[in-house]
């Protein structure tokens, strides 16, 4: 996790950094309709690597957008959901998927 001053001063790239990727923007879809378990999301995010998207689950971890709960049982199960402040990002998710949803309409009716 960036201090404050290592952050960008640009709030745009700020939020870019801290979920531009790919695979994080996904995770972050997935999330919001309920918590996953590490395989499930590996088997929905087709093409994501195993180390890729652990990495991606630690960094949204690490900047408080996830959270990870391990429950105590045989074998481990471990699940991740949005974080306060990861339920925060959801009118800017909303909003890339209602774009994209009329971005695809426009290209449909050329």
């Amino acid at each position: 996790m960036l201090t404050k001053e290592e952050m960008p001063a640009c709030p745009v790239a700020t939020t870019v950094w801290l979920i531009g990727s790919k695979w994080k923007l996904l995770i972050l879809r997935n999330l919001m309709v309920r918590p996953w378990r590490f395989n499930e999301l590996r088997k929905d995010l087709e093409g994501v690597s195993q180390k890729v998207l652990t990495d991606s689950l630690r960094a949204l971890e690490e900047d408080g957008i996830i959270t990870r709960t391990v429950y105590p049982q045989v074998p481990p199960r471990v699940e991740y959901a949005l974080s306060p402040l990861g339920e925060t990002m959801r009118p800017i998710l909303d909003a890339m998927e209602q774009w994209g949803i009329e971005y695809k309409k426009r290209l449909e009716q050329e």
